[in-house]
């Protein structure tokens, strides 16, 4: 017989089977346990790749706020050097909320779980940021207009032309990742 994974499986072989009580050294139980532990580490993956996704979406987001603004609306591409200046506005982002915070703290209480979150936030951002920030590849006029153009789906976060930007405005070696929007690969005749 194969091994139930899915706890609505097991639970539901429970009800036919008609017992309402489970031995704690029994099979059922050890089924029980096992589909626990099992949706637990379902979604607390779930629930990391959505968190993960949803910074991607965010740092992209904030970008293309900054490029489509009143005084970058007609800059067809940006330098190296620019966009780690749009990298960093987008790490210190929640510097005046964190400065409220500090404001506020008196001695002898415990920080704000907010303001520890904002914190190792931000000290992660940098320390990627001081390795290669991944982010839309702006040097690039096509990915600009697109990018321009985005209208903020999820799907269409694969097709960006993206690289990684140190805090120098330098692209780091191997940080290219052309998911782009570039011209379409040759056709190859396999005929030969």
């Amino acid at each position: 017989m194969p091994l139930s994974k899915s706890m609505s499986k097991i639970q539901k072989n429970m009800k036919g089977s008609g017992k309402k009580m489970v031995h704690p050294k029994g099979r059922r139980f050890q089924q029980l346990t096992r589909a626990t532990l099992r949706e637990q580490k379902v979604e607390e993956k779930k629930r990391a790749h959505n968190e993960k996704r949803s910074n991607e979406l965010a740092r992209v987001k904030f970008i293309q706020d900054v490029i489509n603004s009143e005084s970058f609306k007609f800059q067809k591409s940006f330098s190296l050097d620019e966009t780690a200046v749009f990298i960093e506005q987008f790490v210190n982002r929640d510097d005046a909320e964190l400065e409220v915070f500090r404001k506020k703290q008196r001695s002898n209480r415990p920080t704000p779980n907010r303001q520890l979150l904002l914190e190792q936030k931000k000290k992660l951002e940098l320390e990627e940021f001081e390795k290669g920030f991944l982010c839309p590849d702006l040097s690039d006029e096509q990915s600009v207009v697109f990018l321009r153009n985005w209208n903020g789906s999820f799907g269409a976060l694969r097709s960006f032309k993206m690289i990684r930007v140190n805090r120098e405005g330098k692209q780091v070696v191997g940080g290219h990742n052309s998911f782009s929007v570039s011209a379409p690969q040759a056709d190859v005749n396999m005929a030969e």
